[in-house]
């Protein structure tokens, strides 16, 4: 497949249409870049996982006001869907709605290009970097050509939990979004939730709306479950990025905390989270992560209030308990599962006995685990490599992918989660569309305008 869609330069390719490879094509087309834009799941079209869920119990951790898909019109999301005032924009709308609101922008977009747009339902398998182009190939033989290939791939699925492995896949769910899930849940007396964050949470919702009566247990190393959002957006003024680093910034933290409360603590960092990540060396970052993390996850990425609202009636019920310890071993029982974890800070092993286990450990970052063909193709090629701490994909502050020597490569580009080792905050949609956004202009030749909100 040649791409004579329209005419001038090549397109730009994109693999993945989720939000992020979503957002950036319709970046790329408002500044007139040819585009095409490749997904082979044609349900994740324009949604990807956060966005392409079934359930509507599912709220946005964002405040509507803030969800705009443009850094450069902050209210376009509330006009899309008719909020107005400060309590519609406080609100924290469905994912499925958001869903919504991204095809039809990229609809939109795609009528406004014409022929300069152009969608391709396919695998892409492998790629080949020649004569300035980039030849990308479908799994079905068809092929793209492009000047510049962007990896937008969101997350990848989660691994299996080792000490799971040997239990039947009816009763051990990877993954909490595999077809299978929720099904017989009348038949069942005792879930295992592996994980208390936000995906355990999503899980605990869609348990309580399909009807299940029994026992939900939590499981990870701290037990921290999130916490929610105020009831009104924030207002914290800007101020300068702080100069304190490693313990000294968390002592300073937590003394903006006792002065000002830890939303507000949390909150205005916002401006600043990356560039403090990017000043901080491996060996730093690498004490965050195995320190900080969770509880850094818990106080940012927080719950939309009613959400927490009812997780914690069904925890004041009985039915849900959140529990701290580490995951020794399991096996199987009749139709359920026998597991043992060592509770934190004690010795003696404690036993549950449940009907079916969920990972709710979020996805799998490090690419070697990786079962996608152009994942597996580009490592072969030594076209990318992991980022130092195996979150995904390394690539420089442009989104350029370093090759296996460490080189940033002009034609190849990453955007959206699989760019977390370099950003770290790059999950939310404020990250992801001022990311987009940037790259867009990068591409176009243009230069980054606009400011960002919390």
């Amino acid at each position: 497949m040649k791409t004579e869609n329209g005419t001038g330069a090549l397109p730009v390719a994109i693999v993945g249409a989720g939000f992020s490879g979503t957002l950036l094509a319709i970046n790329l087309l408002r500044n007139g870049v040819r585009v095409v834009l490749i997904e082979r799941r044609d349900a994740q079209l324009a949604k990807g996982l956060a966005f392409g869920t079934r359930w509507p119990e599912h709220l946005l951790n964002v405040r509507a006001a803030n969800m705009s898909a443009f850094p450069d019109d902050q209210a376009n999301f509330l006009r899309w869907i008719g909020h107005s005032g400060d309590e519609q924009a406080n609100r924290f709308a469905p994912r499925l709605s958001y869903g919504l609101y991204l095809r039809e922008l990229l609809i939109r977009a795609l009528a406004e290009a014409g022929r300069d747009a152009l969608i391709v339902n396919a695998e892409a398998c492998s790629t080949r970097f020649e004569d300035g182009r980039v030849v990308v190939e479908m799994a079905d033989g068809d092929e793209i050509e492009a000047r510049a290939l962007v990896l937008a791939l969101g997350n990848f699925p989660p691994s299996p939990h080792p000490v799971l492995a040997a239990i039947p896949e009816d009763r051990r769910f990877t993954d909490p979004w595999q077809p299978g899930t929720l099904e017989n849940i009348d038949e069942i007396d005792h879930v295992l939730l592996i994980g208390t964050g936000l995906t355990a949470a999503d899980m605990v919702l869609s348990l309580d709306k399909a009807g299940f009566k029994g026992k939900i247990t939590a499981l990870s190393r701290r037990g921290l479950k999130p916490l929610a959002h105020a009831g009104t957006g924030p207002a914290v003024d800007y101020v300068p990025a702080p100069e304190e680093r490693g313990s000294q910034l968390v002592r300073r933290v937590r003394v903006r905390a006792e002065e000002i409360g830890w939303r507000a603590a949390v909150d205005e960092l916002r401006p600043h989270t990356q560039n403090l990540w990017r000043r901080h060396d491996e060996a730093a970052q690498r004490r965050f992560l195995r320190h900080l993390r969770p509880y850094w996850d818990v106080h940012r990425h927080r719950l939309a209030p009613d959400v927490a609202k009812r997780i914690a009636e069904i925890e004041a019920e009985g039915r849900l308990e959140f529990v701290a310890g580490k995951l020794v071993d399991a096996e199987p029982t009749g139709r359920g599962v026998s597991v043992n974890y060592r509770p934190r800070g004690e010795d003696a092993l404690v036993r549950l006995d449940v009907s079916r286990t969920i990972n709710c450990t979020g996805p799998e970052g490090d690419l070697m685990r990786s079962g996608a063909p152009l994942v597996k193709d580009l490592l072969a090629q030594g076209k990318v490599r992991s980022d130092a701490h195996r979150l995904g994909l390394d690539v420089d502050h442009l989104g350029r992918v370093r090759d296996a020597e460490g080189v940033p490569q002009d034609q190849l580009f990453a955007v959206g989660p699989v760019t977390k080792g370099e950003a770290w905050e790059i999950v939310a949609v404020p990250d992801i569309r001022r990311q987009v956004w940037n790259l867009a202009r990068y591409l176009a030749d243009a230069h980054w305008v606009g400011g960002e909100g919390l």
